[in-house]
This record gives structure tokens, C-alpha cells and sequence, in this order.
């Protein structure tokens, strides 16, 4: 399946997005996709809502607008410099063991919602991710079952400014917590259509110039990994993202370094998991 939630900022609706590609309104489900949903086996109760009430429920306009897939979840986990190349171009070594740092819930965005430079920013950069969904609630999980912990997939741009993440000293969250800096979506697909998730082509473009392009078969840890690596530290909630790292191609990288400005254009995409597209405004 592949979840959606559509309509204003802030009073979004459940959806799905159907094999034909027409988008159908699930408000008749009676839950949306937050974490009372994933933890009352609500990916099985909505696959039999779905097989027998799809045909007959409301279509959703492809104008509509499209938010987070997942409502707001009890914390975005971030992975660094999980792709070897990535790590050579911010000028560090592969880390032995991941990297984590926390993104604030409230950056959430929709995947083709402007996203807002902050007052006074600089050095707003760009990074095309996978995001995992989890499923049900993960503490201490094995490797070996990790996977089964996971409800599905979806495309994050984990937006950063590089001055407030790197300069300002003290933890990453300052850089990569603001307002609309987390586009996730257009949906969330379920492992089953998704594939080999160690084997994802992913891009990202500026002002239609290829910036990142690359695989998750490149990632140093894998999704498994990620997972049960979490679990050791912290309670995964239902709901919960872990974003997995970008690969190289980051404004950072490049000498001297390029950063976004008001009116560049951010696209990005990942094998089976849709695209985004994102202009880049000025404060408000």
C-alpha cells in the first residue's frame, strides 16, 4: 500500500494512492497515519478496509494538496554521514558506529511545500534521504528481526543550515530543526512495494542541475542495522522516522561551498518512492 495524507497545513486527511495512480480519501477508515494507528495493527486493518471500500471511495483531486504522510511522530531520528563519500566531502572520516542526532517534529513539510529559509540564513543546504517508517513499538531488537519492526518507506529532504549546524557550536538539531525543513513524501509505501531497500537509485537536482545522484546500496549501515542499532538506545515508537543519510552531492561539499537562495528550485526522488519538488522563499 501507499499512504497519503492530503489537504491544508496543520488538518490534513487519511488517503491512499491506488496501484492506477488516482488517489482515494480513507477518511472512512476513522484513523489517520499516526502512531495509535501503527501500533493497533493498523497497516493489516487498512489493507482489508482498502480491499473491499477502495473502488467506492472518494477520489482526490491530483491538484490536492499533498502533507507528511506519517502525522506528526514522537521524534525524527537522523543518521550522519552514513555514505562514505559524504563523509569525505564534510571532511570526516566514516564513522565506526552511526552517527545519530534528532530533527524537531514540528519541521515537518510537505514534499512540494515551499521551504523557508530562516531569518538570516546563509548556508541552507539540501540532502536527499530514505526515511523509514516504524511500525510498531522497538527496544532491543536483533538484527535478525529488525526488518520486521520497519511499516514502510518514504523520501525526506533533510534540509540543514550549515552555519547554525556547524558554527554555532553545540548538537546538529539547531541546524536542521527549522520550520519546513523536513519534506516527507509524497507517500509511504509498504516494504512490499518497495524491494530491495539496500538497492534504491536516489537524485536530487538544483534549478534542474544534477547535484546528488547515487544508491542506498551505498549506505556504510544498513536499514537492518539502523533499526536494531536504535533500539539499543532508545524506545522506537509506532510513527517514528529514522532518516538514513545522504550521499555526496551536498552544497557543503563543493569549494567553494554553494547554498540555497530564494527562488532555486529543489527536486529530488528515490526508486519506488515518488519525487518532491520544493522552491526555496524567504523568511516570513
Amino acid at each position: 500500500m501507499k499512504l497519503i495524507r492530503f489537504g491544508k497545513a496543520g488538518a490534513e486527511k487519511p488517503g491512499l494512492l491506488l496501484g492506477d495512480g488516482s488517489r482515494i480519501d480513507a477518511s472512512a477508515f476513522g484513523e489517520d497515519w499516526n502512531e495509535a494507528f501503527f501500533d493497533a495493527d493498523g497497516l493489516t486493518r487498512l489493507r482489508a478496509w482498502s480491499e473491499k471500500s477502495a473502488a467506492s471511495a472518494p477520489r482526490v483531486p491530483a491538484t490536492e494538496r499533498l502533507g507528511s504522510p506519517v502525522a506528526r511522530p514522537s521524534k525524527i531520528v537522523c543518521i550522519g554521514l552514513n555514505f562514505a563519500d559524504h563523509a569525505k566531502e564534510s571532511g570526516a572520516e566514516p564513522p565506526e558506529e552511526p552517527v545519530i542526532f534528532f530533527k524537531a517534529t514540528t519541521a515537518l513539510n510537505g514534499p512540494d511545500d515551499d521551504v523557508v529559509l530562516p531569518r538570516g540564513s546563509t548556508k541552507t543546504d539540501w540532502e536527499v534521504e530514505l526515511a523509514v517508517v516504524i511500525g510498531r513499538r522497538a527496544r532491543y531488537v536483533t538484527l535478525e528481526e529488525s526488518l520486521s519492526y520497519v511499516a514502510g518507506y518514504a523520501l525526506h529532504n533533510d534540509y540543514s543550515e550549515r552555519e547554525h549546524q556547524l558554527e554555532r557550536k553545540g548538537q546538529w538539531v539547531k541546524g536542521k530543526s527549522a520550520d519546513t525543513f523536513a519534506p516527507l513524501g509524497p507517500f509511504l509505501a509498504t516494504p512490499d512495494e518497495v524491494g530491495d531497500v539496500q538497492s534504491l537509485g536516489m537524485w536530487l537536482t538544483v534549478n534542474g542541475q544534477s547535484r546528488q545522484k547515487s544508491s542506498t546500496s551505498n549506505m556504510i549501515f544498513g536499514v537492518a542495522h539502523l533499526v536494531h542499532y536504535l533500539s539499543q538506545f532508545m524506545t522506537l515508537l509506532p510513527g517514528d522516522v529514522i532518516s538514513t543519510g545522504t550521499p555526496a552531492g551536498v552544497g557543503l561539499g563543493f569549494k567553494p561551498p554553494v547554498y540555497l537562495e530564494a527562488g532555486d528550485v529543489v527536486e529530488c526522488g528515490i526508486d519506488n518512492l515518488g519525487r518532491q519538488r520544493q522552491t526555496i522563499v524567504e523568511p516570513r
